[in-house]
């Protein structure tokens, strides 16, 4: 079960009132949801996404929501929030933050071929591209500063071998920092769940909930280390080329991220392996993920390590 937070029939007419996209057809829960509570809201203007927030708090949504409205208007295919009569996107809805977007079409490709990764690649460059007009500020939260603080909160749960090449490349991320890279908003969460696949199209990016300013290249990063991820870890060339490409295509990398591209594979790779270490090993009591292998990251990284960078470039 995965709505976290009830919303009857009668309620959501009531809460349409607020809005001109018609009256109520259906409502109905969606159980994919591991963190929010979804809604597929179909009214007789058309369908809809009803989001309450059961974690993010009122005034840390509108960089996020903001966000989704101007790539939307951009072009991007991402949910469009929908203002109420008062021009608001974001209410609060049977005591939670609560959002109406736009409903994409589509389902995630778990298991990605190249065409699909080059898709990712295109639409990833269009994002950042729309991005950089973008007024919101949002500091990665989840950048050095957190995973340098985090790491020593793992490290006693950690067999000695993994702990130490943790520590190594914590030191090895705070030697070499790329803050004169193009930056601007970011994804920072662009796996294969969090993309719509309509037929052969890209149906939508979703779930922008993680989404900051930061080195773009960070971004293409954290996107190629699961789009083009193989069973064991280690990065299948040809559809990290194709992924490159498409990318390079529509926004052309500059040398200097070129060089950079080889410590910043083993950021995005070391981001997620703290996270998935702190969530397995020290849980908040209020979570509602499901805990996932922090070993998948700690074998990306390692094959990083491994790797001449250049065979991962275009």
């Amino acid at each position: 079960m995965s709505v976290f937070t009830p919303v009857t029939p009668a309620q959501m007419q009531a809460r349409l009132k607020n809005y001109s996209i018609g009256t109520l057809v259906e409502l109905k829960g969606i159980l994919a949801g591991i963190e929010n509570t979804n809604f597929f809201l179909t009214t007789s203007h058309g369908r809809y996404v009803l989001t309450l927030f059961e974690v993010l708090k009122m005034h840390e949504l509108p960089f996020y929501i903001n966000l989704m409205s101007h790539l939307s208007r951009h072009g991007v295919a991402c949910p469009a929030p929908i203002a109420d009569v008062n021009n608001e996107f974001l209410s609060e809805f049977n005591g939670k933050p609560s959002v109406i977007v736009t409903c994409l079409k589509g389902e995630a490709v778990m298991a990605p071929e190249a065409h699909h990764c080059a898709q990712i690649g295109e639409v990833l460059a269009e994002m950042h591209l729309a991005g950089q007009t973008y007024q919101g500020r949002m500091p990665n939260p989840r950048g050095p500063e957190w995973w340098t603080a985090t790491a020593p909160q793992v490290y006693e749960f950690m067999a000695p071998e993994a702990a130490e090449l943790l520590r190594r490349e914590v030191q090895h991320q705070a030697e070499h920092r790329f803050d004169r890279l193009p930056s601007g908003a970011i994804h920072a969460d662009l796996f294969r769940d969090n993309v719509l696949f309509d037929g052969d199209r890209v149906g939508g990016l979703i779930d922008f909930y993680f989404a900051c300013n930061d080195v773009l290249l960070y971004d293409v990063a954290i996107t190629v280390n699961d789009w083009c991820v193989s069973d064991d870890g280690d990065i299948d060339a040809a559809k990290a080329s194709a992924l490159l490409n498409a990318y390079n295509k529509v926004r052309p990398f500059k040398p200097e991220e070129v060089e950079a591209w080889g410590t910043m594979l083993r950021a995005g790779a070391l981001r997620f392996w703290v996270s998935r270490l702190f969530d397995f090993h020290r849980p908040r009591p209020s979570e509602l993920n499901k805990p996932k292998d922090p070993g998948h990251f700690q074998r990306v990284l390692e094959h990083h390590i491994a790797r001449d960078p250049a065979s991962l470039w275009l």
